[in-house]
């Protein structure tokens, strides 16, 4: 398998993170899209993902999948129980479900404000910018902290009681806003304490 990533990134680490907790990052071969310089744009890659968005896992057969979420869907079927993506249809759900919120809450707003409101990564990616929206998504993503400390000071993960694909983006989601400069507002405590536990992991520091 191949992935095709930028190191650092929020979405290629969201990845990482799920290769990490499954034991099987030693059975990729990462290729770097230097996306800074505009290289998931070019036709080479958009024939990998029209999207034009890093990650994308290419399969053995030539099939390439691109989304963080399909792409750890994938992953978490290859080895052992699909512990990431949950087990029977209640639990598959209430994983999706949180997954979606931090997505769309957190990171997904991060980076709205990242790439509209700010320079972004420079002139010559941020060609169609909206600096209201993107101050509107500082907002949002303000709130969606709040949101995730208030689900967080009932129970010990996003998604109940087990380290979860929900909580992988959450945490993606934190470190876009730091790099955003969109500070976590104080008190929110459930959500420091909860962070502190999964940087703590080791499949966080190998990605």
């Amino acid at each position: 398998m191949r992935i095709y990533d930028f190191k650092g990134f929020p979405n290629p680490t969201r990845v990482r993170i799920a290769l990490a907790e499954k034991g099987l990052t030693d059975q990729v071969q990462f290729v770097t899209v230097n996306v800074p310089a505009g290289e998931h744009r070019q036709p080479a890659f958009l024939a990998k993902n029209p999207n034009a968005a890093v990650p994308v896992l290419e399969l053995d057969d030539g099939t390439y999948i691109s989304e963080c979420t399909a792409i750890t869907e994938y992953i978490d079927h290859l080895a052992g129980e699909p512990v990431l993506t949950g087990i029977g249809a209640r639990d598959c759900a209430i994983i999706h479900m949180m997954q979606r919120r931090a997505e769309i809450g957190l990171l997904d707003a991060a980076a709205a404000y990242f790439h509209h409101a700010t320079p972004g990564l420079g002139p010559h990616i941020e060609t169609e910018q909206n600096p209201e929206w993107g101050r509107r998504n500082r907002e949002r993503s303000v709130a969606g902290m709040r949101y995730l400390d208030g689900v967080l000071a009932t129970q010990p993960y996003l998604a109940g009681d087990r380290f979860t694909m929900a909580d992988i983006t959450a945490f993606a989601g934190l470190a876009y806003a730091d790099f955003a400069r969109i500070e976590t507002p104080a008190g929110l405590a459930a959500l420091q304490a909860w962070r502190a536990r999964v940087a703590a992991r080791p499949s966080i520091a190998q990605a």
